[in-house]
């Protein structure tokens, strides 16, 4: 065991320089420094004031992120980084052409979010030990959930009640919460993954799971949904449970959960749609946007359509759009229309590859991990992930109803920001893990032998 062990630190200090993630930030940096020079010539006609202090604290933060990564997860995938580094510095020029107020925040935000990937990998040596704290992790994402509901601390904002405010300081909490839920699933859903997969019990000419195992997670579930209904945070109620469909289907691979899954949504929309207001307006805007009874909730939709059109194919360019000037939260809610129309469908269609080589990593570190609960949560966090991209992107689309739902990395707001990079930080702990625990293996064996 001895020698294992010092096999493992030898094979992770003889480790790769991380080149290929220097060389992507590297690339990211000119990318990002050239959208913001463009933008300002776009609507200035000349170069930006501060674009020096603006690269300086882009390569500072992004290069010192490398930094740590090199000191405390050598071994971790090296293209995660650079693709969030990238997408937050587009997202910062767009929020910096309309909100000037809101970048210098958003610059703050991307600071903040560096330190907790690095507290991260500093303070997770391994995910495996997380298993130990199951229900701990769901009482405090429950928790989490319902400081909203606390009087004089929880605030309406656009008829959800999802932020909470401590003196300056306000942020959601369920941004946190949803990371703890995919911790307490990929527990749970790994601990009983064989009862969870075998039918085991008649129910008429049926054959069924013990229901006492599906019990604790259809409360869990019940009570996240409850909570997130009565803040009217639907669209994040959407998200949490197609989450913990998804993650019960890739447990078990048993396709009756997806068809469970079906009946619930429509049972569960069709209450929503009659209990809420919020929901039925979304609804009305979804279904008829172009009405004039509805048109003063759905101009919102509609005018992000227009600067979509505008855009057309290549886009008219950085600092030439005009959807902050019609688009209600355009640097919010709907980025993507504003960055579709300053950079058209080729630049959306950059930007959904750069998600999905993300979404595509995380199931690869998923797909290496040596454990079911570390498998699970590194599934499950990147499930989370592609589910927050297409929920935004297809509501502005129109595929699905629009929800409050922010663009990860690239949409201003802070505790979404902070938590998005909280992802990427288990992510990379995880990747480490495995590529030590493979490599390490390796040269044990050939040892042995």
């Amino acid at each position: 065991m001895k020698r294992a062990k010092s096999t493992s630190q030898d094979v992770t200090q003889s480790s790769p320089k991380r080149l290929t993630e220097l060389t992507l930030l590297v690339i990211a940096w000119i990318v990002i420094g050239s959208a913001y020079i463009l933008a300002s010539f776009g609507e200035k006609g000349h170069m930006p004031p501060k674009l020096y202090a603006f690269l300086a604290v882009v390569i500072t933060t992004s290069g010192l992120l490398h930094l740590a990564i090199r000191r405390f997860a050598p071994m971790a995938s090296q293209i995660l980084i650079p693709i969030a580094t990238l997408l937050n510095g587009i997202g910062y020029v767009e929020i910096a052409r309309w909100n000037p107020v809101a970048a210098s925040y958003q610059a703050f935000y991307s600071v903040v979010s560096a330190l907790a990937v690095i507290g991260v990998l500093v303070l997770i040596k391994n995910v495996r030990d997380l298993d130990r704290y199951r229900y701990l992790t769901l009482v405090a994402a429950i928790g989490l959930m319902l400081m909203p509901l606390i009087p004089h601390f929880g605030q309406n904002v656009n008829g959800a009640r999802m932020w909470v405010r401590f003196g300056p300081l306000s942020f959601q909490p369920v941004e946190l919460a949803k990371i703890l839920l995919v911790f307490f699933f990929a527990s749970y859903f790994s601990t009983n993954r064989e009862l969870l997969s075998t039918p085991t019990q008649s129910f008429g000419p049926f054959r069924i799971v013990p229901p006492r195992v599906l019990l604790p997670i259809l409360i869990a579930w019940g009570l996240t949904l409850g909570i997130l209904g009565a803040e009217n945070d639907i669209g994040f109620a959407m998200m949490i449970f197609a989450l913990f469909i998804s993650m019960l289907w890739v447990t078990t691979g048993l396709r009756a959960y997806l068809g469970l899954g079906a009946v619930l949504f429509v049972s569960g929309g069709f209450a929503v749609i009659h209990l809420f207001h919020h929901v039925q307006s979304r609804i009305s805007m979804w279904l008829d946007p172009w009405s004039t009874h509805n048109f003063n909730i759905s101009s919102q939709l509609a005018n992000g359509w227009f600067s979509l059109s505008a855009g057309g194919i290549l886009g008219t360019g950085l600092g030439l759009g005009q959807a902050g000037r019609w688009v209600s939260f355009a640097t919010s809610d709907m980025i993507t229309a504003s960055l579709g129309e300053e950079l058209g469908l080729v630049g959306l269609l950059l930007i959904i590859a750069l998600f999905s080589i993300f979404v595509g990593e995380g199931f690869r570190i998923a797909q290496r991990a040596q454990s079911d609960f570390v498998k699970l949560t590194a599934g499950g966090l990147t499930i989370l992930m592609g589910l927050q991209v297409f929920f935004i992107m297809a509501g502005v689309f129109r595929l699905v109803p629009l929800t409050g739902i922010t663009l990860p990395f690239m949409a201003y707001g802070g505790s979404a920001l902070i938590c998005n990079y909280l992802l990427v930080g288990v992510l990379l702990r995880i990747s480490h893990a495995n590529a030590t625990e493979r490599v390490g293996g390796s040269v044990i064996d050939v040892e042995l032998n």
